[in-house]
C-alpha cells in the first residue's frame, strides 16, 4: 500500500499542503474549523510524517516520550491510551515508557537518556526533585504531569494538572449535600511519595470545616498505596475496628474498587448504607455495579494543553497550566 503523502491530506480537505504542514508541524496560522477537518483527514488517511525528513528540514523529529511509573495501574494505562489518541491526531508518535517509580530511573529520562531526538517528553515523577533538574537544557520541553511533581516548576519546566485540594473538596461536598455526615477517608499515606494523599487530604478537610463538622481520626483509612487492595484492607479495618461511617471518600478509583469489594463482601449495601466517591474517573469504574461517583480530571484537556506547550515551546514559558475537572455523579 502506497504511503499517505501529506498532499493526499491536502486533496481529502480541499486545502493547501502549506495549510496541512501548519497543522502538523504547529506552524503558521490555520482556523479551528480547518484544523479540525485537517485532524479528522489526518487520522482517517493514517497519515505518518517522515520523521527522517521533518527532522532534517524543520528540526522536529515528531517524537515525544511519555514517562508513566506503572502502566499497570488503570489511571496511567488509561492516560496513555488517550494521550497516544490526541497526538496521533496531530500527526505524532508517542514513545511510552516506565520508571517503577525508581528514582535513578526518573532521573536519567527526565534528561532524555535512551531516547531519540524528542520534540517533547512528558513525565509523572514520584521522586524527582529540584536538585535533579538543575542545569537540564530547555530542550526537549519538560512536562509533568501528576501531584508529587507540581513543586517542580521552573523557567523550561510545566506542569499540568487539576486542583487537587479543590476536587477533593468538590467530592467531599458532593457526600455532605447527599446527607452523609460519618464520610471516612480512604487513601491517607504517611511514608513515601505522598503528594496526592496530602493534597486530597486537606480538600477533604476543607469541606468538612465548611459544613461545621471535626475531622475524626478514626474516619482515616490510610494506605501504602494507591490501589485495589489498599482500599480493602482499609475499609476491613475500619469495619474492624467498628467505626460507623455512611460515606467514602477514596482518593482513587482504585481504592474505590477495594473498598467496594470489602463492602460487599461485609453485606453492607452501596448507597443505601454507605455512598462511596472515587477519583480519576476510569472506565472501569463506570461499569461497576454497584456504581460511584468519582472526580473526573480531564484527562483529553490535559493532553491538549501538553500538546499545545510542545507544538509552540517559545510561547509557553515554564508554569503549572490547570485542567478544569468534574463530578460524575453515579
Amino acid at each position: 500500500m502506497a504511503r499517505v503523502t501529506l498532499a493526499d491530506v491536502a486533496a481529502r480537505v480541499g486545502v493547501s499542503a502549506k495549510s496541512v504542514s501548519n497543522v502538523v508541524n504547529g506552524t503558521g496560522w490555520v482556523s479551528d474549523e480547518v484544523r479540525a477537518r485537517i485532524l479528522d483527514a489526518i487520522a482517517d488517511l493514517g497519515y505518518r510524517p517522515n520523521l527522517a525528513a521533518r527532522t532534517l528540514r524543520g528540526g522536529h523529529s515528531g517524537l515525544i516520550a511519555l514517562v508513566l511509573p506503572d502502566l499497570r495501574e488503570p489511571y496511567f494505562a488509561e492516560f496513555a491510551s488517550r494521550f497516544v489518541t490526541r497526538a496521533q491526531r496531530r500527526a505524532l508518535t508517542v514513545l511510552i515508557a516506565q520508571t517503577g517509580g525508581d528514582h535513578a530511573t526518573e532521573v536519567a529520562m527526565a534528561s532524555g537518556e535512551g531516547f531519540p531526538a524528542l520534540d517533547g517528553l512528558v513525565m509523572s515523577p514520584l521522586r524527582l526533585t529540584a536538585a535533579d533538574l538543575e542545569g537540564r537544557p530547555q530542550t526537549p520541553p519538560l512536562i509533568l504531569i501528576g501531584e508529587e511533581a507540581e513543586a517542580l516548576v521552573g523557567p523550561s519546566i510545566h506542569h499540568v494538572g487539576i486542583d487537587n485540594v479543590s476536587s477533593a473538596a468538590a467530592a467531599t461536598d458532593y457526600l455532605l449535600a447527599r446527607g452523609r455526615r460519618r464520610i471516612a477517608a480512604v487513601g491517607r499515606q504517611e511514608d513515601g511519595a505522598s503528594a496526592t494523599s496530602q493534597l486530597r487530604y486537606q480538600g477533604y478537610e476543607e469541606a468538612l470545616a465548611r459544613a461545621g463538622l471535626a475531622v475524626d481520626p478514626a474516619l482515616i483509612g490510610v494506605v501504602d498505596d494507591f490501589n485495589r487492595a489498599a482500599g480493602s484492607r482499609a475499609v476491613q479495618e475500619l469495619l474492624d475496628r467498628g467505626v460507623a461511617f455512611d460515606g467514602l471518600l477514596c482518593f482513587s478509583d482504585t481504592l474505590a474498587l477495594g473498598a467496594l469489594y470489602t463492602l460487599g463482601s461485609n453485606r453492607i449495601p452501596v448507597p443505601d448504607q454507605v455512598e462511596v466517591m472515587g477519583f480519576d474517573g476510569i472506565e472501569e469504574g463506570r461499569f461497576h455495579v454497584p456504581g460511584f461517583a468519582t472526580v473526573n480530571p480531564g484527562v483529553d484537556e490535559a493532553a491538549d494543553i501538553i500538546l499545545d506547550i510542545i507544538a509552540a515551546p517559545q510561547t509557553h514559558p515554564g508554569a503549572h497550566h490547570n485542567v478544569p475537572y468534574t463530578i460524575i455523579s453515579a
